[in-house]
């Protein structure tokens, strides 16, 4: 068998996006693979939801993505930038054979698509500026149209820029497409932001929008607009609060996502429901965990039950909530109402990430990775009986050495509140042909967030699998702080993200490094945005590491609050202050506080568009380490944002992961590679990315 390599990432697919056909028989994903360096291959692919044949439905042009069935399963639209430019456009291809459609040729690119029930109409959303829509370019675009970049770029708004992007007065506005492509007509128009549109009947459009307040960029309150498309009228039905807005309607009923605004950050997510006659009911009040956004929530067919997704102790949960149980409430004064009956979990499976789910009449369809493979596209049925529909890796896996890995519980470090009874989940991933009479350096991974989880699979799977085949054992937890664990867990580390964390990593490191097989004095570490924080805050704590590796990360959280995207909010939320009430407290929680007191060989790695941790606290972090004479270097990665170990460039993906390995080598003791301030910048680096 081959070892695991960066290089690999290469070769390996991912997918995402499951939708099942209203007939339940067929369904749709994107498969995604590198082309090249700097690009990806996505398209859209077809299975047999009983197991049988799957073919690719779109042509590999430019990147596909959203699939989305119409209601009578005549047709499939998905977004794609393929065409003329590269904005992303609505498409629709029939699905008994025939050419795709373009049907939107819009300024402000097109997203989160919604078919209308009666299959003659396509919601959508886009970006657009009032120039845009005085000239009618959000209905319709020259393709060799380009936005002007402002010079000089005048801010008037809180968060002015995200995910790449300066935001330079474009707000997101909804729009429907005829499917036909005969027209693009406005639905929004108001000067704020608009998303998740989502059917409540054929006249009727359900859409999240930014409250009524002094500054949306400074709150959490979020509107639940109906849209009357006959006569243009809306109403608010209900206002909530969220960081991320989600609705689900079935008729007037709407699911969405609520978070407590007092608690922010620090809160879980939890499922709320706008019944017929405007009463909210609580429908995760008996779960404590917190719904994860990005799955769900989603009826079934017939309105009558509701299915979301959860981190779940190490593994991702899909629940339903029936809905003959909201008369079951523990206080029916009150509102919300809490629900009484715990939602039912229908899937777990240990350990595994589910990344993407679709209900039918009698089964879901679900992409879910596992410690054994990246990611493949699965359904069950009723009775929970799995099919596995796709196994897009086989070749690969087939012919390289995956290492399985082994679960541990080991128990919280001694900072913070009640830790005496409190335990930590982690696993501990051995390399190929392990000897458990020989020794092997340590390579401990810190996830971001902070208040994320990781399990043994998701988009981590291709990183610790190459450290194990590089010849480290590899160790990963969830420390408290983590989601997926309960609402105390979450919420231990208000107010100090260093020692608490820090306490449960290092309590983990101990642990692991009792066994013979690890080398407990060739310790090394590593992590990505609060990942990276925590890695730099290590290092600055005690000097048991041999070599660490700090990528985007939060370094100093008064300059990060004054520069980062809407995450600033976790300065106010987590810590429960601001820059102008606890200067000094913010400082001594930020590394650049302790950074003199570094004398680990530090790598920092950063992109250069991250705008969630802009680099400039990175770079103030690196100039420390160097003005006392610190092992360190800084390398930026162009054209980056905070999404580079996700969904980076190929080639710089490959570039972040053989960086990291090559600086653990170059301090590791049984390795005979001098360190890589010593070598030629690019030694031993496949990557295309140069050295900077």
């Amino acid at each position: 068998m081959e070892p695991i390599s960066a290089a690999d990432y290469h070769d390996l697919a991912q997918v995402s996006t499951p939708r099942l056909s209203p007939s339940g028989d067929r369904v749709a994903y994107v498969r995604r693979t590198p082309s090249d360096d700097s690009e990806y291959e996505a398209t859209v692919y077809v299975a047999d939801a009983t197991g049988g044949e799957v073919q690719r439905f779109t042509l590999a042009e430019g990147v596909d993505s959203e699939p989305r069935w119409s209601p009578s399963g005549d047709r499939l639209a998905f977004v794609s930038t393929r065409g003329a430019d590269d904005r992303q456009q609505l498409w629709v291809v029939p699905t008994d054979g025939g050419e795709a459609t373009q049907v939107t040729s819009v300024v402000g690119g097109v997203g989160q698509i919604a078919w209308a029930p009666d299959g003659e109409r396509i919601a959508f959303v886009q970006q657009v500026t009032d120039a845009d829509r005085e000239a009618d370019r959000d209905l319709e675009v020259e393709p060799d149209f380009e936005p002007e970049t402002p010079d000089p770029r005048v801010v008037d708004r809180t968060v002015y820029r995200t995910a790449e992007r300066y935001r330079d007065g474009r707000r997101s506005q909804v729009y429907l497409a005829t499917a036909d492509g005969e027209g693009v007509e406005r639905v929004t128009t108001a000067d704020r932001d608009h998303a998740s549109p989502t059917w409540g009947d054929g006249d009727t459009l359900y859409v999240a929008r930014d409250a009524d307040v002094a500054d949306p960029d400074d709150s959490l309150a979020t509107e639940i607009r109906a849209y009357d498309l006959d006569s243009g009228d809306s109403v608010v039905r209900h206002e909530t609060t969220t960081f991320q807005p989600t609705l689900a309607a079935s008729g007037r009923r709407v699911a969405f996502s609520y978070t407590d605004p007092e608690q922010g950050t620090m809160a879980q997510t939890e499922l709320h429901l706008l019944d017929e006659t405007d009463t909210v009911h609580d429908l995760t009040a008996a779960l404590d965990r917190t719904l994860d956004t990005d799955l769900g929530p989603t009826w079934d067919p017939n309105g009558g039950t509701l299915y979301f997704g959860t981190p779940d102790e190490g593994a991702t949960a899909l629940w339903r909530v029936h809905a003959a149980d909201l008369a079951t409430t523990d206080s029916p004064e009150s509102e919300p109402r809490p629900v009484a009956v715990e939602p039912e979990r229908v899937r777990r499976d240990e350990w595994s990430a589910i990344d993407g789910f679709d209900i039918g009449d009698d089964r879901v369809a679900y992409v879910q990775s596992s410690w054994d493979h990246p990611g493949d596209l699965f359904v069950a049925d009723a009775d929970g009986e799995t099919t596995r529909l796709t196994e897009c890796n086989a070749e690969y896996l087939d012919t390289h050495a995956v290492q399985e890995p082994e679960e541990i519980r080991f128990p919280a470090g001694d900072a913070g509140h009640e830790t005496d009874d409190r335990t930590c989940q982690g696993w501990v991933l051995t390399p190929p042909e392990f000897d458990p009479e020989e020794s092997y350096p340590l390579a401990v991974e810190v996830h971001g967030g902070p208040h994320a989880m990781w399990t043994t699979s998701g988009t981590m799977w291709h990183e610790f699998q190459t450290l194990a085949s590089r010849g480290y054992v590899v160790f990963w937890s969830n420390p408290r702080g983590s989601a997926g664990y309960g609402k105390e867990y979450m919420q231990a580390i208000e107010r100090d993200w260093g020692d608490v964390t820090a306490s449960d990593v290092l309590s983990g490191v101990a642990t692991v490094a009792e066994r013979p097989s690890v080398d407990e004095d060739q310790l090394f570490v590593t992590g990505g945005s609060f990942g990276g924080y925590m890695t730099a805050w290590l290092v600055s704590q005690t000097d048991q590491f041999e070599a660490a590796v700090s990528q985007r990360g939060v370094y100093d959280l008064l300059g990060f609050y004054g520069s980062t995207d809407w995450a600033y909010k976790l300065v106010e939320d987590d810590f429960d202050t601001t820059p102008w009430e606890e200067p000094a407290f913010l400082q001594s929680q930020s590394p650049t506080g302790h950074a003199h007191e570094v004398a680990t060989p530090t790598l920092i790695l950063h992109s250069e568009d991250d705008y969630r941790t802009p680099i400039c606290s990175a770079e103030l972090f690196h100039r420390i380490l160097r003005k006392h004479g610190v092992d360190t270097r800084l390398v930026r990665y162009p054209d980056e944002g905070h999404e580079l170990s996700r969904s980076g460039q190929p080639g710089h993906v490959v570039d972040r992961i053989e960086r990291i390995v090559r600086w653990f080598d170059g301090y590791a003791a049984d390795r005979s590679v001098p360190p890589a301030l010593e070598r030629e910048p690019d030694a031993d680096l496949t990557g295309s990315a140069d050295e900077v």
